[in-house]
């Protein structure tokens, strides 16, 4: 399985994984006011490392991954990027889908064929079907946000204070 955007140091003492939707509206919390106290606190000491993978659990947040993978191109730093913006963006992307994903697209320098040749690229979104599939079958997922902290599952939404109870023990 692949797909999955990293962020911090390869070698930290702590993985942090989020499975994440863009419609889902806790995710979209975690994105906007969480995640940016946990990336300054443990992502940029390294002592934390953040894998995020896509859990699209429609065809408008299936269609944001694709757009987010299509960005990126491979770079986790530009998909992080993209996946950023879509968040903030939230609301948008669940009312005006389409003009969201367009406008996303070209804020991030592709052009309006790119954008249209990624939104019809079926092994792109085989490829996220694939990943999602796994993330039912072998980790049974079924909601989102579900977070991983070596391992452990955390379901729902949580804030700074919570995931700090959680990884400041494991750093010890």
């Amino acid at each position: 399985m692949d797909g999955a955007a990293t962020k911090g140091k390869a070698g930290a003492p702590i993985v942090l994984i989020e499975y994440s939707d863009f419609e889902c509206p806790h995710c979209g919390s975690f994105a906007r006011d969480t995640l940016p106290n946990i990336d300054r606190q443990y992502f940029a000491t390294g002592k934390v490392r953040f894998v995020f993978r896509e859990f699209p659990l429609d065809i408008k947040a299936a269609a944001a991954s694709m757009l987010a993978r299509c960005i990126g191109k491979g770079d986790s730093e530009k998909y992080l990027d993209a996946v950023e913006s879509l968040f903030k963006q939230q609301d948008y992307l669940m009312t005006q889908t389409r003009d969201t994903l367009l406008r996303v697209g070209r804020m991030h320098g592709l052009s309006m064929p790119e954008i249209e040749t990624c939104e019809r690229d079926q092994a792109l979104l085989n490829k996220l079907s694939a990943d999602q599939q796994y993330a039912v079958r072998v980790l049974q997922l079924n909601s989102t946000p579900t977070f991983f902290i070596n391992g452990m599952r955390l379901k729902g939404s949580m804030s700074f204070e919570e995931f700090e109870e959680r990884i400041k023990p494991l750093l010890n």
